[in-house]
């Protein structure tokens, strides 16, 4: 049997997502006991990866070829909506949109879901794995821009209050005006050029596709996130680069190598087996 999830779509204040049901772990009480609210992880083989804080961001070492699934926690006694994005785009319908307006699985209280892949259709997935940027999903899609990084933006379930005492309203002109948002490159006619995908650098490609029901269900979230949650992901060449891996010589420029390299070390003769 497929695994069973659920989803809901924006309307107007009803914000969008996803939930899994048979992959919601059932949680004990030591969830409570979590310092923070909600987590993130990357899973290899069902294990999490090492997280690396460093640069004001958590790494995680990426292996190129190897798929890895996204695990989301809800530490909380609410339900919750959670926006993830990984290379800049969502996984439920890859697009590119503002945390607000993303399509949004839903963890109920103190559940786990884990994410394993691209979500492409009403029961079917892609599954997430290691890749350089040319062979990218987002290369393929003409989206580069964010390569190399995963995010979960929560947002609570909103609860409803008494109805305020009503006030005069502008009007909607005005309104907009207030509080619209900025401008994009593409509403002002500047279409911004997607950077070229390197072969040296880390990004997720979309790859065999598995068994994954989903259906629509609706819930009223906050309008801002109550955390977001960001880890970048990098070749191992590339953490050390960064200063976030130590510069041991397995893993040093192989020319600075060979540059010290030298005939003899001592001289004594050859062992014998």
């Amino acid at each position: 049997m497929g695994k069973l999830a659920r989803f809901f779509s924006l309307s107007s204040a009803v914000l969008a997502g996803f939930t899994l049901a048979l992959l919601l772990a059932a949680a004990g009480p030591a969830y409570a006991l979590e310092r923070q609210p909600f987590s993130l992880e990357i899973l290899v083989d069902g294990v999490p990866l090492a997280e690396y804080a460093a640069r004001s961001t958590t790494y995680v070492e990426a292996h190129e070829g190897r798929e890895y699934t996204v695990r989301l926690r809800n530490h909380t006694g609410s339900r919750v909506a959670v926006a993830l994005s990984v290379d800049g785009m969502n996984s439920i319908d890859a697009k590119t949109t503002s945390a607000r307006a993303a399509a949004k699985w839903i963890v109920g209280p103190y559940e786990t879901i884990v994410i394993d892949g691209w979500q492409t259709g009403v029961d079917t997935g892609r599954r997430f794995f290691f890749t350089t940027e040319e062979q990218s999903y987002g290369a393929w899609m003409g989206k580069t821009r964010n390569l190399g990084i995963i995010s979960a933006a929560v947002f609570r379930e909103r609860h409803r209050s008494p109805a305020p005492i009503l006030r005069p309203r502008l009007s909607e002109k005005r309104r907009s005006g207030l509080s619209g948002d900025a401008p994009s490159a593409a509403k002002s006619g500047r279409a911004e050029m997607e950077p070229l995908p390197s072969d040296d650098h880390a990004a997720t490609g979309i790859g065999e596709e598995f068994d994954h029901r989903v259906r629509r269900v609706r819930i009223e979230a906050e309008s801002s996130p109550a955390a977001v949650m960001e880890i970048r992901y990098e070749y191992r060449d590339a953490l050390v680069r960064l200063g976030v891996l130590p510069r041991y010589a397995r893993w040093e420029d192989p020319l600075d190598r060979r540059e010290r390299a030298r005939g003899f070390k001592d001289f004594d003769f050859a062992p014998t087996p």
